[in-house]
């Protein structure tokens, strides 16, 4: 249960966080950081929970806006990647991008949260 819960607070987070308009790219980390401190898991649960939140945080905002354009930037974008111009595996890519930093702080949280108690 605290896995989807993870799961869910780090998708609605990512989404809420790159969605207001004076976040940085960056802005999701500290969301992911911050609920793998607050919701303790085993390390790889920690990492698979923000993964998995900011695969589909990224992967679903990147889609939206690709949609809504009828994917005229995303095609020319792949071009200069080597991706045969293909914008769905541009957004694989995205997606992928995000749920690794996600995931790596995440790690970040729940090391933090464990080496803190440790010491207390």
């Amino acid at each position: 249960m605290k896995f989807f819960l993870s799961v869910l607070l780090t998708l609605l987070g990512g989404i809420g966080i790159s969605l207001w308009a004076q976040s940085p790219w960056w802005g999701f980390v500290p969301v992911a950081f911050i609920l793998a401190v607050a919701i303790h898991q085993a390390p790889p649960k920690a990492f698979a929970a923000g993964f998995l939140g900011m695969l589909l945080a990224w992967g679903g905002l990147s889609w939206w806006i690709d949609w809504q354009n009828t994917s005229l930037l995303s095609k020319q974008v792949a071009v200069l990647f080597p991706l045969q111009g293909s914008s769905a595996a541009l957004i694989l890519l995205t997606g992928i991008l995000g749920g690794l930093l996600g995931g790596i702080a995440a790690l970040a949280g729940c090391y933090l949260r464990s080496a803190k108690s440790k010491v207390e």
